[in-house]
């Protein structure tokens, strides 16, 4: 399925992106940390950027984590009953966890649109970090979540054969 291909791609591309900016984090905090220990000059507004960093970070690789089924989840259980109820009930985890994201899009966008509209910053002196990227962000990413999560519900219950065949997780998710 198209859909499905496209939102694989761009999931790898989301967490490679993360796992870079992440990778670029260490720099500003090794940069602070050398120079609050040696020169006595922090590099100013890297507890801003790494706070909001974190968030986007998260709801960047989440999308992927999901389709991966990287998520955590307790199975240990669910394994000793027979393929049709684990089909069942990992459809009604897929779509508690889709509800539980668009909850979070829906929370959140009266609060990123007002971030947007009224410039709003976070931050005190030196360097002030616009808050609208982290809540956007938020929004596009439990987007992203949700809509894998539905994907996840879709090929779990309506091609059941991938459930009771031993096809390694990652094969799955790659092909």
């Amino acid at each position: 399925m198209a859909l499905i291909r496209w939102n694989d791609r761009l999931t790898r591309l989301l967490m490679v992106l993360a796992a870079f900016w992440a990778f670029m984090l260490t720099f500003f905090i090794m940069a602070d940390i050398i120079g609050r220990g040696m020169f006595n000059a922090p590099v100013y507004g890297v507890r801003e950027i790494v706070m909001n960093s974190i968030v986007i970070i998260v709801f960047l690789q989440a999308g992927y984590a999901i389709r991966s089924r990287s998520m955590l989840k307790a199975d240990f259980i669910i394994d000793h009953f027979p393929p049709w109820f684990r089909r069942i009930a990992l459809a009604l985890g897929y779509l508690l966890g889709a509800a539980f994201f668009l909850t979070i899009v829906v929370g959140g966008w009266d609060s990123a649109v007002y971030s947007w509209v009224a410039n709003e910053f976070e931050g005190e002196g030196a360097l002030r970090v616009p808050a609208w990227p982290t809540r956007f962000m938020i929004l596009f990413g439990g987007t992203l979540a949700a809509l894998n999560y539905l994907i996840m519900a879709y090929l779990d219950v309506f091609r059941p054969e991938a459930l009771d065949t031993e096809v390694d997780e990652e094969t799955r998710f790659i092909g």
